[in-house]
């Protein structure tokens, strides 16, 4: 465990990480945050107790919060991924309409 009193116990990486790097790691969390989701709500399924699904209903409202944010980052990041993400809503969309 860090001593917070010493400021060269925090670790620090050997180098930084590269943008490939840095995207693959982003859609890992933004993954990680909905398994997170599935998880709470599984949880909440399970149980009539009030005070889970109190408590796991905030921490789910916070997931899809912490979701959206690491979406939006990744659109900035990568707009030839955003791009790719659109023409998938508008394929949809258009097969909804059919």
């Amino acid at each position: 465990m860090p001593e917070f009193a010493k400021l060269d116990s925090i670790y620090t990486p050997e180098k930084y990480m590269t943008s490939v790097e840095i995207l693959r790691a982003i859609k890992f969390a933004i993954a990680s945050e909905f398994e997170a989701i599935q998880i709470y709500q599984q949880i909440m399924d399970s149980t009539d107790n009030k005070i889970i699904h109190n408590v796991l209903g905030e921490i789910t409202d916070d997931e899809k919060k912490h979701a959206g944010g690491l979406y939006k980052l990744l659109e900035i990041l990568s707009p030839e991924d955003e791009e790719q993400y659109q023409l998938g809503v508008q394929e949809t969309i258009e097969n909804i309409a059919k």
